[in-house]
């Protein structure tokens, strides 16, 4: 997905819920921050997304431009809705987001998380797939392991989560180092 593609989701997303803010969580959200990232990060072809104010409407979007949807086919590119609970975040996420609002979006507002928020909610999915996504920000640079070991601390888990989350993150970092990236900790 590109970002012009998720700034046509927004505006999609208005136009079938009537809404003007929208959250975008997971992979995509990183085109908020990095509008035009290396194609690792843009395989993927769902922004997952939920109205800000009415996250009940999601299902509306799953409805009308999810996939299989009309748009899907038309597009080859989809919208899941989703619900805030949808994404485990670390505290003061949503004073990080980055806005994307522009004449594509149709002025509508996609809030999307900040690479290191995005990066510590891959984390506690812990899914293959979420691992190597994490593996690739930091040997992308798009976050460090400094900052995400500083922020781990205020997820909403608990003491032994909190420790997995630690030494997968390091050990994630280490394999980087011993294949030859460097993932300095500034």
């Amino acid at each position: 997905m590109t970002r012009d593609e998720l700034e046509h989701i927004i505006r999609a997303s208005a136009d079938v819920t009537d809404q003007y803010e929208f959250i975008i969580v997971g992979s995509q959200s990183i085109l908020g921050a990095v509008p035009h990232p290396h194609e690792v990060f843009t395989v993927s072809m769902e922004a997952d997304i939920y109205p800000k104010e009415a996250p009940e409407l999601a299902e509306k979007i799953d409805g009308a431009i999810g996939e299989g949807s009309q748009f899907h086919e038309t597009h080859g590119y989809y919208a899941q809705g989703v619900g805030p609970e949808t994404a485990v975040l670390p505290a003061g996420w949503q004073t990080r987001v980055h806005r994307v609002q522009n004449a594509n979006t149709n002025h509508r507002v996609g809030y999307c998380l900040d690479v290191v928020d995005l990066f510590l909610s891959k984390a506690a999915a812990g899914r293959e797939k979420d691992r190597e996504f994490c593996m690739a920000l930091l040997e992308h640079r798009h976050v460090t392991l400094a900052r995400v070991l500083e922020l781990l601390p205020t997820m909403p888990v608990d003491a032994n989560e909190q420790r997995r989350l630690r030494a997968a993150i390091q050990r994630w970092a280490r394999a980087l180092g011993k294949a030859g990236h460097d993932v300095a900790d500034v």
